[in-house]
């Protein structure tokens, strides 16, 4: 049988191993005969990054601190330092207050006898895949390398998270900006237009009588609707955190075209991403898909994950788990069927993942290049219509006078 076990060596390190060993009592008797201090002997598990009510699965501190943090303690650990000493190194540096107090809290629990990724987890502030990515280096013995592969990972899911801003913010300016100038048109500008009408008896082309009336009935309903429109947001907001309205409208965005499959593509990348990485540090299939699923951010996407480790369990293939979802795209399954098939499963689940950020890249650059001209067209339009609707009258009144 596999235990881990949290000792003290000789020289004094403190470190975690697998040991084979028949029973527990057996084993401890080994590491003291062999000079060891044992301080902590458990059977292999996941371990769980959030304690009950906290905010699990989110990382609790800003994500450049810790990145760095991460870059720095994966290279004390290679040039050989112990990780307590490592910990306590780190955290006389740290200039943010709240992860200086969770090293704190760590670098006590380390001395406590708490294996390294125990110690984070019970923090409370960290995704549970980075504490199973600590557990399988602590496993492997090769904490640095595990560290860096999860900066990598981290990094990439950054950068597509930053393009994703990127192509959207310029977009939502332009809506946002476009409606603001009608709200004035409507509201202020039109009214204007419309006293110095009414004091003219003369016939209003058909044009500028249908942007009048729109205007006073905007005028006119703004005191019970502005309120109105303003409650149902604040209800949206709330009813959005709850567990059915987050369902709903994760379920809806999956249904809208050109978006859905944005979606399906960006989470396929983030969860081939994420089990490649825990893969690559020994934690079985079954174990790294159900702590990978967890990242996923559309809920209606997530609710597949029971079946898929359900048939991870029977004994099916991965490919055929996957694809019994019904969202994995056909030639991502095609992909991890190879790597499956060959022995390769963690190499092609990478390529999966680096092929559609690329591909997510590029589609996001031809819809942004797409939606704004559409955007100045349509709002364009809308402002044209107004200006025409107001200076037509007085081109006729003009040219009436001129006649």
């Amino acid at each position: 049988m596999e235990f881990v076990c949290r000792i003290g060596t000789p020289t004094g390190d403190i470190v975690t191993r697998s040991v084979e060993a028949a029973t527990e009592t057996e084993l401890r008797s080994q590491l003291k005969r062999e000079g060891f201090r044992v301080f902590d002997i458990s059977t292999p598990s996941i371990v769980k990054t959030a304690k009950p009510g906290s905010n699990e699965g989110k990382l609790q501190i800003k994500l450049e601190d810790f990145l760095l943090f991460n870059q720095q303690l994966s290279a004390l650990l290679r040039a050989g330092l112990p990780i307590l000493q490592s910990i306590g190194i780190l955290k006389k540096r740290q200039k943010n207050q709240k992860l200086f107090h969770i090293l704190n809290t760590v670098e006590d629990n380390i001395k406590s006898g708490v294996a390294l990724s125990d110690a984070f987890a019970q923090t409370g502030s960290f995704p549970r895949i980075y504490t199973a990515s600590l557990l399988a280096g602590e496993r492997a013995g090769s904490l640095d390398a595990v560290l860096i592969r999860y900066v990598n990972y981290t990094k990439g899911l950054a950068e597509l998270r930053r393009k994703l801003k990127k192509a959207l913010t310029y977009p939502a300016f332009l809506i946002l900006a476009s409606l603001m100038l009608v709200t004035v048109l409507t509201t202020y500008v039109i009214p204007k237009f419309s006293e110095l009408f009414g004091s003219v008896n003369a016939k209003l082309p058909v044009l500028t009588e249908v942007v009048v009336e729109i205007s006073k009935a905007v005028q006119t309903n703004l005191y019970w609707a502005g309120p109105l429109i303003v409650g149902i947001g604040i209800a949206f907001f709330f009813w959005r955190k709850t567990q059915s309205g987050r369902l709903a409208i994760d379920k809806f965005l999956l249904k809208l075209p050109i978006f859905g499959d944005l979606i399906r593509q960006s989470t396929t990348a983030q969860l081939t991403r994420s089990l490649a990485t825990l893969l690559a540090g020994g934690i079985t299939l079954l174990e790294s898909y159900e702590i990978a699923s967890e990242a996923i951010n559309n809920r209606g996407l997530r609710a597949t994950s029971a079946s898929v480790m359900a048939g991870i369990r029977e004994g099916r293939a991965f490919t055929d788990s996957m694809e019994a979802t019904g969202w994995v795209p056909e030639l991502a399954l095609d992909m991890i069927g190879v790597g499956e098939k060959s022995g390769s499963l963690r190499e092609m689940l990478d390529e999966v993942a680096n092929f559609y950020d690329a591909e997510l890249d590029t589609r996001m650059s031809g819809l942004t290049a797409m939606i704004e001209p559409v955007i100045l067209i349509f709002m364009g339009g809308i402002v044209v219509t107004i200006l025409l609707a107001m200076y037509l009258p007085l081109l006729s009144s003009v040219n009436s006078i001129t006649g």
